[in-house]
């Protein structure tokens, strides 16, 4: 094993930590309903990010794959904000609680959805232009076979928690 390697297997074990620890802090401030918000809200941003007609139309014109994958990444992740603001507006907001109260609830919620996050990141939005394919995370999420099974797991964890 080289030293590139090992830069790219320490680079994306940090992405997958970094998704975590967001939704990690963020469901310990804004606690388990925002989670859920936000789990619910990627779900619909996926629904339309797939089924969307005019890709073709926007992104046509962009010569290089990075500038394309950044603009794709950006359009997703505005559908996403826009959704997970339609699902707070919709959803009750009846979790009060302290912000170290039921923490292992929590941690469930930030691996369910860290678990979304990285089953888009593989099949859906176009990050394997940044990341080098390959490494274990990859080898876990990106198989197609894998697709339906990941995306199960985050509404089981809803369900339980």
């Amino acid at each position: 094993m080289d030293f590139s390697n090992i830069i790219n297997y320490i680079y994306e074990f940090a992405y997958f930590i970094g998704v975590f620890g967001i939704f990690f802090i963020f469901s310990i401030f804004k606690g388990r309903q925002a989670v859920m918000n936000i789990i619910i809200g990627l779900y619909l941003a996926l629904l339309i990010s797939i089924e969307f007609p005019n890709y073709e139309m926007l992104f046509g014109g962009i010569e290089s794959s990075k500038s394309e994958a950044i603009l794709r990444l950006g359009f997703f992740i505005f559908i996403s904000l826009f959704t997970t603001a339609l699902c707070w507006r919709i959803m009750p907001d009846e979790f009060r609680e302290e912000k170290f109260e039921s923490i292992v609830k929590k941690i469930f919620l930030a691996l369910g959805a860290t678990v979304l996050v990285m089953t888009f990141s593989f099949h859906v939005l176009p990050i394997t232009e940044f990341l080098t394919p390959g490494t274990p995370i990859q080898s876990l999420f990106a198989p197609d076979l894998y697709f339906f099974w990941w995306l199960l797991v985050p509404l089981v964890i809803l369900y339980v928690v």
